[in-house]
Order: structure tokens, then sequence, then C-alpha cells
């Protein structure tokens, strides 16, 4: 069990299952977003897995200017909060500016939510606050990407910088709720490689999530300005995470991949999720009896 665990609606983190954040990357329609949240929903109840659904109202740092971004902050997370009322589940969504966090939070009201720091604004110190400020509620989570840029340790200063503008409840020992994502390491040009010692470094700063799916994008890497990804090595480097130890997994879904608005390239499609959620529960049983034995 992680010192720093919590529960964030009916999902425990950090208290040693393993729990999946999934969906789409963005927001392209309600049918859609409902059809995935079902579908997924249904296949972690199956197996028994504590899920989160996520999806983006806004795509912000689209390589390209022409780029589908997303229905935007208040239909999106109007949708979000009808998902999260429907279903009993808690919703993850990024926030790209300081003053989004408040709007976020408040738009999403009382289902219980992440607030999501992408990567390339981890360093970002008046997001980061923000979003500790909107996340103080014990419905409210912050989960902080590690840049593609960043050293793993060097991530202990955003968690150092939310917890210090939490401002939390005296004898809330879950607070502030954070969680920190691994995602790949740029690598030269277009590729992004994922060093495995990343994970119980970030780990002892706060429960760890793998994200399989962005960690096999290959960035920007086409003329016409969309990333590649190479989806064949999702389920190679998710097992590898969670044999490595981690808290969660977060996969972006799709139904047809080919077809989405943001990031198909590098999606798992839906039809292999479970399947691969079965080998990760394996994986992961199997490091924990071999944990067990060795006490």
């Amino acid at each position: 069990m992680h010192p720093h665990h919590f529960t964030l609606g009916q999902v425990p983190i950090g208290e040693g299952g393993l729990f999946l954040i999934a969906g789409p990357c963005v927001l392209e329609s309600e049918p859609h977003a409902r059809m995935l949240a079902d579908a997924i929903q249904r296949i972690c109840a199956d197996l028994h897995v504590p899920y989160i659904f996520k999806a983006s109202y806004d795509k912000a740092n689209r390589t390209s200017g022409h780029s589908f971004r997303g229905p935007g902050l208040a239909e999106g997370c109007r949708l979000l909060r009808s998902i999260a009322e429907q279903h009993k589940l808690p919703v993850l969504t990024d926030v790209h500016s300081p003053e989004q966090c408040a709007q976020a939070s408040d738009a999403l009201g009382p289902v219980p939510a992440m607030l999501q720091i992408p990567a390339f604004l981890c360093r970002q110190t008046d997001l980061l606050v923000a979003a500790a400020e909107a996340c103080r509620s014990p419905l409210r989570a912050v989960n902080v990407k590690k840049g593609q840029f960043v050293a793993p340790q060097d991530m202990r200063h955003a968690v150092e910088k939310v917890r210090e503008a939490s401002a939390c409840a005296p004898g809330d020992d879950a607070c502030p709720r954070l969680t920190l994502t691994e995602r790949g390491v740029s690598f030269g040009y277009n590729n992004l490689v994922v060093d495995m010692r990343a994970l119980p470094q970030m780990r002892a700063f706060a429960p760890v999530i793998f994200d399989a799916t962005h960690s096999v994008q290959t960035p920007s890497s086409t003329e016409s300005g969309v990333s590649g990804g190479q989806p064949q090595f999702i389920p190679v480097l998710a097992r590898a995470a969670v044999a490595a130890g981690v808290d969660g997994v977060f996969l972006e879904v799709h139904d047809n991949p080919a077809e989405a608005k943001s990031d198909g390239a590098n999606a798992l499609h839906l039809d292999l999720l479970k399947p691969l959620l079965e080998t990760l529960l394996a994986v992961h049983t199997a490091v924990a009896d071999g944990a067990d034995s060795r006490q």
C-alpha cells in the first residue's frame, strides 16, 4: 500500500490493487463517448478492475492548428458529468490554464473527478497551484503527467508545488489526492522511449500510473502534422510496467482507431482491451504473490 493512497469515488488508488483510466483521447460526440464508457465499464466490471473514464474537452496541444480539438470546456464537462452520474464512475479530463481548473471543477459538479496536467505543462507553477486549489474536495484529485523532457526524480518538484498549495483540512491524510503518470521520454526527434526505472523513482513521491498508449506515440512524425504510433507495443510496455510496479494503467481506447479524431495511431482497439487487462491482472497477481513469498 502506498503511503499516499486515497479513494476517488469507488476507485482505490495506491491500495495494492490495479485500476484503469481509459477512454477516447478527445470527446468526439456524445453518443460515441457514452458508448465507450459503457463498453469499457462492462469489461472492467467483469474483471473487477476499478475504472475511471477519461476524455478531453479540449486538445490544446495538437500539432496542427487545423486538427480537431473537442467540444470545449462547458459542453465537455457537461457530458463528462452526465457520464459520471449515469455510470457511477469517476472521470478525468485535461486542464491547460490556471483559470480552467476552477471552471472545470465547478462544471463537473458533485461527481468524483481528476484534473490532469498535460505532460508539456508539468512544470507550470501557476497551473499546478490552481489545480491543487481546485481539488481540495475529497471528490477531486490531480494527475500530473511527467513531461517528455523531465527526469523522474525531478517530478518531486511538481508534487511539492501541488502539496504546498493544497491547503487541506487538518487531519486529511489523503490530501492532496495526487498521482503521477509516466508517458515516455523524448529520444531524438519523433520518438519516445520508456525507462522503467522511472516508475519506482516517481512512486517514492506519489502513486504512479503508466500511460501505455502515449508511450508508443511517434510525435509529429508525419508531414501532415499528425503524430504516428506503434500500438503493437502497447501490451509489451503495459506488461513491463505492471511487473515493475505501478498503481494504475492509462489507456486511450477507441472502437475504430483509424477514424479517431485525435491520437488514433497510438490508441488501443476496444476489442483488445479485455485480453490485455486479463494479462495485466495475471502479471500483477504473480508479482504480488512473489513478493509475499519472499516475506
